[in-house]
């Protein structure tokens, strides 16, 4: 993608994603009625009326914005899982997750983001993250770094090793097993993202060393993985290769602030000998 296209598409874009959010996700922000919430598959996995809509109204303009293109959105691929094979062909995806974290949007808290992303190829060109309530939006461009709020966005060093975890109503055993091996290397943990998003944001911003991650949805990983990327960082399965969006991920994976980092995240989640040498 040509950088003038490239950044009237990112300008574009985000005058969309505000306008949407402001119109179909705000005003129903700790206004749901017990009508407006349903389970996906589970008392954990909620959809409301908001996602619902605001999925459609993005999709609707999104195509029309960029004639040719095709949607992969959280509340579609809900009613129909071979939309996932979009991701693998020749046409531009925009991926779409309209409420990332809606748990914590259907409990009234600030703890949600708007995700979009531009994929071709299997590759993220553009991304775009908004968290209306707490006033932040971040966009990145594939070679052209991230920005939230005017601001570029990068990674940091830290003393020591702060990690936030996915949302530990999901973990198994052997999750659970993984995160105890975290703690035993010394390896601070921040429980329950809400948001995977937000998350992101959290690395892109210097502010967390990286995310430990137990799935692979491409709604909630896409923007962010492109934001942290321009911004410093890098994403590590647990097979040692970089997370692909198109799916296919040996799990656990990370997203840190730089490879090195990655690298031990990963080793400590597997349990590798060499993991354990280091933290004695």
């Amino acid at each position: 993608m040509d950088g003038v296209r490239g950044e009237q598409l990112l300008g574009d874009v985000e005058e969309i994603v505000r306008s949407v959010v402001d119109a179909e996700v705000t005003p129903r922000w700790r206004r749901l009625a017990d009508s407006d919430i349903e389970e996906k598959h589970g008392p954990h996995d909620l959809v409301t009326t908001a996602d619902r809509q605001a999925e459609a109204r993005l999709t609707e303009r999104l195509t029309a914005l960029l004639p040719g293109s095709v949607v992969v959105g959280e509340e579609a691929i809900s009613a129909d899982p071979d939309l996932l094979g979009l991701l693998r062909g020749p046409d531009p995806v925009w991926v779409i997750d309209p409420v990332d974290g809606t748990s914590a949007f259907v409990r009234g808290d600030t703890g949600f983001s708007t995700l979009v992303t531009l994929v071709q190829g299997g590759q993220p060109l553009l991304s775009w993250t908004y968290a209306p309530q707490l006033g932040h939006f971040a966009t990145a461009r594939r070679g052209h770094g991230a920005r939230m709020d005017g601001q570029v966005l990068r990674t940091a060093p830290r003393e020591g090793l702060r990690l936030w975890i996915s949302n530990p109503v999901f973990r198994f055993a052997d999750e659970r097993a993984a995160i105890a091996r975290l703690s035993a290397a010394g390896v601070e943990t921040v429980p329950c993202v809400t948001s995977a998003g937000l998350a992101y944001l959290e690395v892109a911003r210097g502010l967390a060393d990286g995310v430990a991650f137990f799935w692979e949805a491409p709604w909630d990983h896409s923007a962010g993985l492109l934001m942290v990327a321009e911004a410093g960082g890098t994403s590590l399965t647990a097979a040692g290769k970089p997370f692909s969006i198109p799916g296919g991920n040996a799990l656990p994976f990370t997203v840190a602030r730089d490879a090195d980092t990655a690298a031990r995240v990963v080793a400590i989640l597997r349990g590798d000998a060499e993991a354990g040498e280091e933290r004695r």
